[in-house]
């Protein structure tokens, strides 16, 4: 192993493991920022993984807890170059995830600036993402996925509790997430324009997550209740018309437009990079989707604007009478 003239970084570990938790062994260290990945198999690590590459980040997938000490040791080493690096470390470690804790734990005694990005979502969406798929869970490989994840849940309560930063991606799509991860964790760029979000949801389904502004429509007519518009969606121009018909709708716009023609620019100015806004409705079907697809076309060709449109739930079968 390689050793410099205060000897070799394992033995600095060592030392201060084992003694002086004062001393900052690695104080002239080139590396500037070290961000460790975990949380839960299918809750979006290879993205952030990929937000983190295209920053410039010497990263590293899959790697065991105990393989950190060595990896840092390089990191510090008087002739590395590394300035930021990414490390993601889950249960595919096995049984040596357990240690992922003391590991942080010693980074911390040691003095190198590091942030923990935690991934977490709920049951169903980790249950519907390994269906899409068809992958094995790694700590349930001859059995069902929930019995996966329910063992996976256990091992992870003390790392959430650990995180730096907590990111629910349930709800939100591989681009949503990516910006999430940069506006948490990478510099902010000075930019003129604001990512805009309309993405409709049903309140049946759950509460929109990590939204900005949070709009329920549930006041408008309903097209679930009439037979020959339950099985179209807010795409078809059937659902506008009934959605509109009372005049309730217009109205609506008339004071919900003003208000994001007054936000929008203030976001920019703040230097606010991604506005989440959440259209709600009880299905997610019908008024939400017709709804968030009409602000996005409203507002995409705003010069400080860069707009998108998802929805949640409107794949999802419409139930009841």
């Amino acid at each position: 192993m390689a050793t410099t003239k205060q000897g070799s970084i394992g033995e600095r570990l060592r030392t201060t493991l084992r003694g002086d938790r004062s001393a900052r062994p690695f104080a002239g260290t080139r590396l500037e920022d070290l961000v460790v990945i975990t949380g839960f198999s299918g809750a979006g690590k290879s993205t952030a993984m990929q937000v983190f590459e295209d920053a410039g980040y010497f990263c590293v997938d899959n790697l065991p807890p105990e393989m950190i000490r060595g990896l840092v040791e390089l990191f510090v080493h008087e002739g590395s170059k590394v300035e930021h690096a990414a490390i993601v470390s889950d249960v595919r470690g096995g049984a040596y995830f357990d240690t992922l804790v003391a590991v942080l734990e010693d980074l911390e005694a040691l003095g190198l600036t590091h942030r923990v990005l935690f991934l977490d979502a709920d049951e169903q969406t980790l249950l519907t993402r390994y269906k899409e798929t068809r992958r094995r869970h790694p700590l349930s490989p001859g059995g069902s996925v929930a019995s996966g994840i329910a063992e996976e849940r256990a091992v992870l309560g003390a790392l959430r509790e650990r995180a730096d930063v907590v990111i629910d991606t349930a709800g939100l799509t591989g681009a949503m997430l990516r910006r999430r991860i940069a506006d948490e964790f990478l510099p902010r760029q000075a930019t003129s324009r604001l990512a805009v979000t309309f993405t409709s949801f049903g309140f049946k389904h759950g509460p929109a997550r990590d939204a900005d502004l949070v709009l329920d429509v549930r006041f408008l007519p309903n097209p679930h209740y009439v037979a020959e518009l339950r099985s179209l969606t807010g795409h078809d121009a059937r659902i506008v018309e009934y959605v509109g018909r009372e005049g309730k709708l217009e109205i609506f716009y008339g004071l919900l437009e003003p208000l994001l023609d007054f936000l929008i620019p203030q976001y920019v100015a703040e230097g606010k990079a991604h506005l989440l806004v959440a259209i709600g409705c009880t299905g997610g079907r019908h008024r939400s989707v017709a709804i968030a697809e009409h602000l996005a076309a409203r507002y995409r060709d705003r010069d400080d604007a860069w707009v998108e449109v998802a929805h949640r739930d409107v794949a999802k079968a419409p139930t009841g009478p």
